[in-house]
C-alpha cells in the first residue's frame, strides 16, 4: 500500500490537529482528505506553511482556552429545564438531541452540539450531560426533562 505525506487544514479525529504533518494511505488522503478541504499533499515549501498553521492554531488555544474557563464557571453543575411532549407512560415522543440541549443552554453560553456527550434520553427525568469546552476542559450539567 502507497503512502503519502499530507498536512492537515483542519483538526481530524484520530488524525491530528490542523498544521500537523501525518502520513496516511494515498487512496484516504485522494479520496476523503483532499476532496473535502482537510489537508493537502506535503512538499518543502509546504512544511514552512505548516509551522504558521500550528503557530496560530496554538494562539487560539490560548485564547479559547480563557473563553472556555469562564463558560465553564458560567454552566458547570447548572440544571437545564427542557420541556417535551410524553406518553401517559413517561415515555417522550421522540427523544432530547444535543441539538435541544445546546439550544436550552444558548441563554448562557453557545455550544456546539457535538461537544455535548449524553446518554440517550427518552424519558422524563434528570440527566447528566458532559460537554468538552476545550481539550482540556469539560464541565457537567444536569438536564432536567419535564412534560409539556
Amino acid at each position: 500500500m502507497a503512502e503519502t505525506k499530507v498536512i492537515l487544514t483542519k483538526s481530524v479525529n484520530d488524525l491530528g490537529n490542523e498544521g500537523d504533518i501525518v502520513t496516511v494511505k494515498s487512496g484516504y488522503a485522494r479520496n476523503f482528505l483532499f476532496p473535502q478541504g482537510l489537508a493537502f499533499k506535503w512538499t518543502k515549501n509546504a512544511a514552512e506553511q505548516a509551522e504558521e498553521m500550528k503557530r496560530a492554531r496554538l494562539a487560539r488555544a490560548v485564547a479559547s482556552r480563557e473563553d472556555a474557563v469562564a463558560a465553564k464557571d458560567k454552566i458547570d453543575g447548572t440544571t437545564v429545564e427542557i420541556a417535551a411532549k410524553v406518553s401517559e407512560s413517561g415515555k417522550l415522543f421522540g427523544g432530547i438531541s444535543a441539538d435541544k440541549i445546546a439550544a436550552a443552554l444558548a441563554s448562557k453560553v453557545t455550544v456546539e452540539p457535538k461537544a455535548i456527550a449524553v446518554a440517550p434520553i427518552k424519558t422524563t427525568g434528570e440527566f447528566p450531560a458532559t460537554i468538552t469546552l476545550h481539550p482540556e476542559i469539560s464541565a457537567t450539567v444536569t438536564v432536567k426533562v419535564v412534560a409539556e
